[in-house]
């Protein structure tokens, strides 16, 4: 938790930029994973912790934008509670750590918010991602579940992203320090790294790191030697010398701020001059990429160039053929890497992606495009100096998306199938850092280096 002059201040600023009315931040419940005293363990909403700060479940603040009062409604432990838990802080104290003092039960909501709507005020709530929300909703304003997303608040929606979206200096100290946590998961999967070592146990081992180091992990770990599929959920194989090994991980500090990085790892030890190759092709992407991202950049150009690069090593291999230009404008580069080059980062890992991509991503200068690949660029508006952005490259080879592209004879004449049909027990390869843009530039996050070069990752694993 920070200081109460950070929540009170962050609170104001959002009062600021909003016209009137009330807005409501439903915390998160706990979640049952088989049963109801079995749950998942607990993560509260972002966008409650960015304003109310408070860590704990079944919690709802209020901010009165009219009248300039907060409040939050949350009931203490009862004492069938306090047999299970311990004694914790009462609403009231934690409360008061983020400069609130007037607090009321949760049974008091329905109440105060109705009597809000009879009078005709605004009620301005955010997108809802989990069904307990939008039955908190449907309670609490009297809102059909199924309509709860008609009701949702654009006016709150663009300024909390305009507020979000740009990072403190004290956020920045979380973010790397959730970089450092995710260096040290990184530099763990490259040590094990070895043939008959099963997926799980590099999994295991870097998802403890990020608990006995932070809050636990950002995200679901990716460690998968089929690298080629994208978010692959499994660890169900066995490493064996020839593969290479994808680790796209990232934990979160102790004040929930993410990290998330990716490496591609050779089973073996040593790259082979064909995994050379293409990884080369994606280190020189990434690192284009990071020389041109800096303030008043759009990051959607940033993705285009990203792929002019790729397009030119890939054609230097002879998987592609042609003019790169044309090719990059047809989405032919997509058969490789079918993904945009990054996302914001921060108190999510996808940050605010929940609030709606569109609204994060893009803006009236910059629409998102509907061309498969670039169409999943989650950001492409202009960076501005406090955002945070990942920049991850990659290229990959999806014998079923090859079949498919291959059979349409779709952009025939920038790739070379031929070639390329050797390459589909390939994987792939994905590297990424984090970024942050800088008045004059940008610079990476965190305090150490992960291994990144061909011949520091294989030294890393040498180890």
């Amino acid at each position: 938790m920070f200081s109460v002059d950070t929540y009170v201040s962050r609170r104001d600023v959002l009062r600021s930029r909003l016209s009137s009315g009330i807005v409501v931040m439903v915390g998160n419940q706990e979640a049952p994973r088989n049963y109801l005293a079995n749950t998942y363990r607990f993560r509260q909403d972002s966008t409650f912790l960015y304003y109310f700060g408070i860590s704990q479940p079944d919690y709802v603040g209020i901010m009165d934008i009219d009248e300039g009062e907060d409040y939050i409604f949350a009931d203490d432990l009862s004492m069938d509670d306090i047999i299970w838990t311990g004694v914790l802080p009462t609403v009231s104290e934690l409360a008061a750590q983020v400069g609130i003092s007037r607090t009321y039960s949760l049974s008091n909501l329905p109440k105060v918010l109705s009597q809000a709507i009879s009078k005709g005020r605004k009620i301005h709530f955010l997108p809802s991602y989990r069904w307990s929300t939008i039955m908190m909703l449907h309670d609490s304003v009297g809102i059909r579940t199924l309509r709860v997303k008609d009701y949702v608040s654009e006016e709150l929606i663009r300024a909390v992203v305009s507020q979000r979206e740009i990072k403190t200096d004290e956020e920045m100290v979380e973010i790397d320090n959730a970089v450092d946590i995710t260096f040290k998961m990184q530099t763990m999967a490259m040590k094990m790294c070895k043939s008959g070592v099963a997926e799980r146990e590099i999994a295991g081992t870097i998802e403890g790191i990020a608990l006995s180091h932070g809050a636990g992990v950002s995200f679901n770990s990716i460690v998968s030697i089929n690298g080629q599929t994208l978010h692959n959920p499994n660890y169900n194989n066995v490493l064996q010398d020839g593969r290479l090994l994808l680790v796209d991980c990232g934990a979160e500090s102790v004040n929930f701020y993410a990290g998330d990085q990716t490496r591609t790892i050779p089973v073996s030890g040593k790259f082979d001059n064909r995994q050379k190759d293409i990884y080369e092709i994606v280190l020189n992407t990434k690192l284009n990429a990071e020389k041109i991202v800096g303030p008043g950049m759009q990051y959607k150009d940033v993705h285009i160039a990203a792929m002019k690069c790729m397009a030119e090593g890939l054609k230097s291999v002879g998987l592609m053929k042609g003019n790169v230009e044309d090719a990059v404008a047809q989405g032919a580069t997509a058969l490789f890497m079918p993904h945009g080059l990054g996302h914001q980062m921060g108190l999510d890992v996808h940050d605010m992606e929940h609030i709606g991509e569109n609204y994060v991503g893009y803006d009236s200068k910059v629409e998102r495009s509907e061309q498969f690949g670039l169409a999943s660029l989650r950001m492409g508006k202009t960076l501005r100096p406090g955002h945070v952005i990942t920049v991850e490259p990659g290229i990959y080879f999806i014998p079923e998306l090859v079949a498919n592209w291959k059979n349409e004879s779709k952009c025939i004449e920038f790739i070379n199938y031929d070639k390329l049909l050797t390459y589909l027990d390939f994987g792939g390869i994905r590297l990424e850092n984090d970024v942050l843009i800088t008045d004059d530039g940008s610079r990476q996050t965190g305090h150490y280096h992960t291994p990144i070069t061909i011949s520091e990752v294989e030294e890393a694993v040498g180890q």
